[in-house]
């Protein structure tokens, strides 16, 4: 079955973000309703209404509002790829492009932290931007995936290490 070339979104950023999130690519569920995080299993939102204080059944502008107000920016690693379906084991190394991170660090110089939504996101910005980028004053961890794929931590957990982002 031949794979599908897939474009991720833009990124959800104010200029006083000081903390980036960044996934892989949107799953098939996501690419559909043109929001991030969007399948219904898909732990994000629900982390986020925890750490943050809102209602996870609000409307998607109004969780975006919720991470712009906490000075959260969200985007993915990557620009574009081919991949059959929404695991990440399934992107085509070859066929990965990275999106443009020298501007967008430069429109955002405000971020000191990055956190990574699983490996992959983390293996494929350290492998294909982290040489062209200034990060090393930045504080880069990888957390828990927030995909239903990721199942064999249960939510308590994934919650857990997601709290670290509230720390500075």
């Amino acid at each position: 079955m031949a794979s599908n070339p897939v474009h991720s979104f833009a990124s959800i950023a104010d200029p006083g973000a000081r903390i980036l999130i960044l996934g892989s690519m949107p799953g098939i569920a996501s690419l559909q309703a043109g929001e991030y995080y969007a399948h219904r299993q898909n732990a994000f939102w629900h982390i986020m209404a925890e750490l943050l204080q809102f209602d996870a059944s609000a409307p998607y502008t109004l969780k975006v509002a919720a991470l712009k107000s906490a000075n959260i920016a969200l985007w993915d690693v990557l620009q574009s790829c081919s991949r059959q379906g929404s695991l990440d084991a399934s992107i085509e190394r070859e066929s990965a492009v990275a999106n443009d991170f020298v501007a967008f660090f430069r429109s955002q110089p405000q971020i000191t932290q990055i956190f990574f939504n699983g490996a992959k996101a983390e293996v494929l910005f350290r492998s294909q931007l982290a040489a062209e980028l200034d990060i090393s004053s930045m504080r880069l961890l990888r957390l828990p995936s927030t995909s239903p794929a990721h199942a064999t931590l249960p939510f308590a957990a994934k919650l857990k290490a997601w709290r670290a982002i509230l720390q500075p």
